[in-house]
């Protein structure tokens, strides 16, 4: 079976300051309308930006809606391919063809608010940091979910601690921000695309030296039926393979 795989966007594309990635696998219920509310919201705080959704092998209608909203709004830019390379593997997609002198992730499920990378681009000039993520452990983070995806969430940053003696305390949360020159590099040499991916990026840019910042962010989680049905015994298995995999590639940086 061939892998189409077909973009709005040409390599080398139109420069923006602010370019959003937004990764999307099997959301075609929701992805036009969070789209074109994203592109709505940023507009209130910021007049030079672009956003990549990127469709990651979706079985749905998700590639249609997409395009859809990208027709509605010229803001909106995409890429679709028939494979699924998971979630890692999307924002390397995005990455690759964004042009801009600041590149975010945001998940599309718009579970973290978008207007919120209005304080990351803030916090990322005063810092005269490198990166700024969205934390759950922030002090002054809102957070409206399951026990359990926080139990799960202080587990890893324990390992990842032990591991890698990372600063950080959250790396997992579907919102951060980096300056273009810092994660062009690094998500060309990713080894991982699942979930694991997060973490080779942020141990990437502290092994490199560069400064990476945590903000506080608002959670409303609405899908836990479905993070049930994702974060299997197989899956949590394939992260903790990933993640040593990672450690030993960090060490031959």
């Amino acid at each position: 079976m061939t892998n189409k795989y077909i973009t709005s966007i040409k390599e080398n594309g139109p420069y923006h300051q602010l370019v959003v990635i937004m990764p999307a696998y099997n959301e075609g219920d929701h992805i036009a309308h969070n789209l074109l509310e994203a592109a709505k919201i940023i507009k209130t705080f910021h007049n030079d930006f672009s956003i990549i959704a990127v469709n990651d092998g979706s079985k749905d209608n998700t590639e249609e809606e997409i395009i859809k909203a990208s027709q509605e709004d010229p803001s909106i830019n995409y890429i679709s391919y028939s494979e699924n390379k998971g979630k890692g593997g999307a924002i390397k997609e995005g990455v690759k063809l964004a042009n801009g002198e600041y590149i975010a992730f945001l998940d599309s499920d718009l579970e973290l608010p978008p207007i919120m990378l209005k304080g990351f681009l803030e916090a990322l000039q005063k810092n005269n940091a490198h990166v700024a993520i969205g934390s759950k452990m922030h002090k002054d983070s809102k957070l409206y979910y399951p026990l359990i995806r926080k139990i799960m969430s202080l587990g890893y940053y324990f390992l990842l601690k032990l591991m890698f003696k990372l600063k950080i305390k959250d790396t997992q949360t579907g919102i951060k921000l980096f300056k273009q020159d810092v994660i062009k590099p690094i998500c060309e040499g990713l080894i991982t695309t699942g979930f694991a991916f997060d973490i080779e990026i942020l141990a990437t840019a502290s092994k490199l030296g560069y400064k990476i910042i945590e903000m506080p962010i608002t959670l409303n989680f609405s899908r836990e039926r479905r993070e049930k049905s994702r974060m299997t015994i197989k899956t949590i298995i394939k992260v903790f393979k990933d993640t040593l995999k990672i450690k030993k590639h960090i060490k031959q940086i």
